[in-house]
């Protein structure tokens, strides 16, 4: 097997997986620095709602969707009945 340049060989994700230590990413570096100066306040895991929009009601809804079906198919049925075979 010839000799190959270290340019030429394939990186491998399991040997650098494996590696002992991980050099932490350049954004982790900047967040790093930035909250040792000034260090973000706490956020609750799960912040309260605010004041819900009110919605249209859910038979609205489907009454709307079922008129248009229900249009489309009479629709459907005029423009073939006028329709000459």
């Amino acid at each position: 097997m010839p000799e190959q340049d270290d340019g030429e060989h394939e990186f491998d994700l399991r040997w650098a997986d494996a590696a002992t230590h991980k050099e932490p990413s350049a954004r982790a570096r900047m967040l790093a620095a930035r909250w040792k100066e000034n260090p973000p306040e706490p956020v609750p895991f799960r912040a309260d709602p605010g004041p819900a929009a009110r919605s249209r009601s859910s038979w609205l809804s489907t009454a709307l969707v079922l008129g248009c079906v229900i249009g489309v198919i009479l629709l459907l049925g005029y423009v073939r009945f006028q329709a000459p075979y």
